[in-house]
């Protein structure tokens, strides 16, 4: 695919834009996607534990976990491929059925093509299978920009092409709903570049899109909403940018010539609630939102002198790695 990395910052900029506009925009709009105490378990593992969130219309929705978390076992129960244990799934206020799923397009596994046909007459058997008619074949190729190489064999695509010719076959019956499982997994960084920009630009059109995928980054560049798995368990599900304002507090990050004195006298400090080392740097965490003005007179009345001082929000990635790092509670019984 020819790039144009000369407005790559301009276009990375409109889709941040994009998608601050969906997670301002978008709650409490009609309901996709409504699940409801949903468990699966095989044996003593739970696969998925008693897990309930919701999707709303034109949102883009990322189940965030790490490998094992249920991301896929909640794809394949929502999509009617895995039976749950217990618990209810709704599309558009009804109850699961193949019916209501010819709404939803879904790319699950590696993309699987015959290799030694076109992309265009791969899409064609696509397209007969979900009846949808042949004049799509064009529209979804130049989406997925992949409109000069549609006569070539299938065999001859980058893995990224293959996974934007799945792309283009899951939306050439034009579902309202894309759910797409790690939809990057395997790419270089080319290709991920590609598949990200390609899921904002779908959501553009006004696709509701539910993706799955262990890379933080990813989630926070391409979705509006997302919802945290661990062990099976939904530990958040909100606005991404709600996962730091729902969590911990802002903190200074201090450095001084004698830090050993520095701890000893900030543990008189009120308000404090913890210091932590992370390598040369002191962070240190209080009740409420740090005074640094009369932190600062404090410690010079003591006589430190700080040679570092910042105030720090938790990153999102700290929140993600908080949440996946919270003990259990045992489940009642």
């Amino acid at each position: 695919m020819q790039k144009n990395y000369d407005g790559f910052l301009q276009q990375d900029f409109a889709q941040s834009q994009f998608l601050t506009y969906l997670r301002r925009n978008t709650n409490n709009l009609e309901s996709i996607l409504s699940i409801q105490n949903l468990s699966k378990h095989y044996g003593h593992n739970r696969a998925v534990d008693d897990i309930s969130f919701s999707v709303e219309k034109g949102s883009v929705y990322g189940l965030l976990g790490p490998n094992g978390s249920g991301k896929t076992t909640t794809l394949g129960m929502i999509l009617g491929v895995i039976q749950p244990l217990s618990g209810q799934c709704n599309w558009f206020g009804q109850p699961v059925s193949p019916q209501l799923l010819k709404r939803v397009g879904a790319v699950l596994e590696q993309p699987n093509f015959y290799p030694y046909l076109s992309g265009i007459d791969n899409l064609k058997i696509v397209a007969d299978i979900k009846s949808a008619p042949y004049e799509r074949i064009a529209e979804v190729l130049e989406l997925v920009e992949l409109g000069d190489r549609g006569k070539h064999r299938f065999k001859t695509y980058s893995l990224g092409m293959k996974q934007r010719l799945a792309i283009a076959g899951s939306m050439i019956n034009q579902p309202e709903v894309l759910v797409l499982d790690e939809p990057t997994n395997g790419l270089d960084p080319e290709g991920i570049i590609d598949i990200r920009k390609l899921i904002v630009d779908i959501a553009a059109m006004g696709t509701t899109i539910i993706l799955a995928s262990h890379l933080l980054d990813e989630v926070e560049r391409v979705c509006s909403h997302v919802g945290v798995l661990r062990k099976g368990k939904l530990l958040f599900s909100g606005r991404v940018d709600e996962i730091a304002k729902n969590r911990k507090e802002e903190y200074l990050e201090m450095v001084a010539d004698d830090m050993d004195r520095l701890v000893a006298v900030l543990n008189t400090y009120p308000g404090l609630k913890k210091v932590d080392r992370e390598g040369e740097k002191l962070l240190v965490f209080f009740e409420d939102k740090p005074n640094v003005k009369s932190l600062n007179q404090f410690l010079m009345k003591e006589d430190i002198v700080l040679t570092h001082l910042a105030v720090k929000k938790p990153s999102l990635e700290n929140q993600f790695l908080d949440l996946i790092k919270q003990p259990q509670k045992p489940k009642a019984k």
